[in-house]
């Protein structure tokens, strides 16, 4: 049995404030494919695949295919992430999941923070109220949390900077010190194991920069979704693509900021989850009862519309 359905938590035509044109609309398809060498008995799943609605991006189409499946439900998760629950309870020896979504863009200057927008001081950083009210994007967690060797860089590097600067100028310090090597670390890898091994991809750099900015006081959150890598393509040009990963600090406001290409995040980048690391935020997890190994092939493919 196949499945294709929209999910009700999709939008159906831009409803921002002022009525201003999109900076730009990206089309992104992602499709995962599991196969297995025996039937599979039964399969529960979580897809965390629909992008954010919110005041930069609006979402305009998006459709979520599930091959074969013989239930699903949507919910909004604790972070506020879209999330499609899912059942195979028929035996099966392949699972595709294929999301298409028509996303458009509206930030246009997200460097604006560094050119006078307002922020806060340390010292407001440090308050009660602020503590209080990001407690779980200033504290470590397993997986963010930073040797003494991380601490002092951040520090060092810091000193004398506003928290908007200090934030950009941490994370790309850090940056320079990872080399970016596909397949040298897993999603399960911590920050601290790849600062060892000064490698790693673009989760383990948002992990290593979100552990440094809540070790100085200020609040960081994981953010998982896709970058468009040629923006400067023909409208119409598909482009192969892949999942991404960056983070957001509070300053004021919640910025958005992407260590691993050292840039604030602009029209190029589509957000579909956040939380406090990639734990909390995953594409795909789930369980299944049957063969102990499966095959997986994952592709992106990302178009821009406008």
């Amino acid at each position: 049995m196949a499945s294709q359905f929209l999910s009700s938590m999709s939008g159906m035509a831009y409803g921002g404030d002022d009525g201003a044109a999109p900076t730009s609309v990206l089309k992104v398809v992602h499709t995962t494919v599991l196969n297995y060498p025996v039937p599979i008995i039964a399969s529960y799943n979580e897809a965390r695949m629909h992008p954010i609605n919110d005041g930069r991006q609006f979402v305009r189409r998006f459709k979520l295919d599930v091959k074969p499946v013989t239930w699903h439900d949507d919910y909004i998760d604790y972070w506020g992430t879209g999330v499609t629950a899912f059942e195979v309870l028929t035996s099966h020896k392949r699972l595709r999941i294929a999301m298409e979504a028509v996303v458009e863009i509206h930030e246009v200057d997200p460097a604006a923070a560094r050119l006078g927008r307002p922020t806060v001081t340390w010292e407001e950083l440090a308050s009660d109220s602020v503590l209080d009210r990001f407690a779980e994007m200033l504290s470590a967690t397993p997986t963010t949390a930073i040797p003494v060797d991380v601490l002092t860089l951040a520090q060092t590097t810091a000193a004398g900077l506003d928290p908007i600067a200090a934030a950009e100028t941490v994370c790309v310090a850090l940056r320079d010190q990872l080399e970016y090597v596909p397949g040298a670390t897993t999603v399960h890898t911590s920050a601290a194991e790849a600062w060892e091994a000064r490698r790693g991809v673009c989760q383990d750099m948002a992990h290593l920069s979100i552990g440094a900015l809540r070790a100085l006081g200020i609040p960081a959150r994981y953010v998982s979704g896709y970058l468009h890598p040629k923006m400067e393509a023909e409208i119409g040009e598909k482009v192969k693509g892949d999942s991404h990963a960056w983070l957001e600090f509070w300053a004021g406001d919640w910025i958005g900021y992407d260590p691993t290409n050292r840039k604030f995040v602009s029209t190029d980048h589509i957000v579909v989850a956040r939380g406090r690391e990639y734990g909390d935020v995953p594409p795909l997890k789930g369980v299944y009862a049957g063969a102990p190994e499966s095959q997986l092939s994952v592709s992106v493919e990302m178009t821009r519309l406008a």
